[in-house]
């Protein structure tokens, strides 16, 4: 899953990403609200993680803007702010979440999941597909009552897909959900991935779309 991050401090931008990372999201990480912004405006992402106090536009007003352009993303502020008045005016705003720094890494990436996974309609923790199972939290693959061993590529494959709800992503749209900024892709990437989960689960379970891209059925049948 891709989450946008906005953050100004150089070093705890550093730890967030690296933390998010480690618990399975690609970072893209910005500096200011303006930078913001045109993210936001030219890539498409699960979640963001938004500072109040940046550069040029405050994370304020980046959150009007991006609600004002139809935009509904989920939104966490991640702040210092402790003001009663600030709570209020974030999450009136159109914020999802406020959480006021330090913050614990792994809170921080359990409120994650839960407002991506709320933003797709799912309200438990584990989605099922038929005979298969995947559990976010606890990084935890489960096919026909047999776990599965899955590389963190192949995980984050399988979870955007289970995600879909059926519905079609093309390889871009995987590339684009799986890959922060900066990461070298290789063309056949995706393929390789789709290949090596098919072996370790079954073959039907991930089902081409020729000229158009994969999914995995509601009621997939391995």
């Amino acid at each position: 899953m891709r989450v946008l991050l906005v953050e100004d401090d150089a070093l705890l931008g550093d730890g967030l990403r690296a933390g998010l990372g480690q618990a399975g999201f690609a970072v893209d990480w910005v500096r200011t609200g303006s930078d913001a912004a045109h993210a936001l405006d030219a890539e498409a992402v699960a979640a963001v993680v938004l500072d109040l106090g940046l550069p040029d536009l405050t994370g304020f007003e980046v959150l009007r803007r991006l609600r004002a352009r139809g935009n509904k993303v989920p939104v966490l502020i991640l702040t210092a702010r402790d003001a009663v008045g600030d709570r209020v005016k974030g999450l009136d705003g159109g914020a999802d979440d406020y959480v006021v720094k330090p913050v614990d890494l792994a809170e921080l990436a359990a409120r994650l999941r839960a407002l991506i996974r709320r933003a797709g309609g799912e309200a438990a923790p584990a989605l099922r597909r038929g005979e298969l199972e995947l559990d976010a939290a606890a990084h935890r693959v489960v096919f026909r009552g047999q776990p599965v061993e899955l590389s963190a590529r192949e995980f984050a494959l399988l979870h955007e897909l289970m995600r879909s709800g059926g519905r079609v992503l093309s390889r871009e749209q995987l590339e684009e959900r799986l890959y922060s900024w900066g990461h070298e892709i290789e063309s056949n990437a995706v393929e390789v991935h789709v290949h090596h989960l098919r072996r370790k689960l079954a073959p039907g379970v991930i089902r081409t779309i020729r000229g158009v891209g994969y999914m995995i059925p509601p009621e997939q049948d391995g």
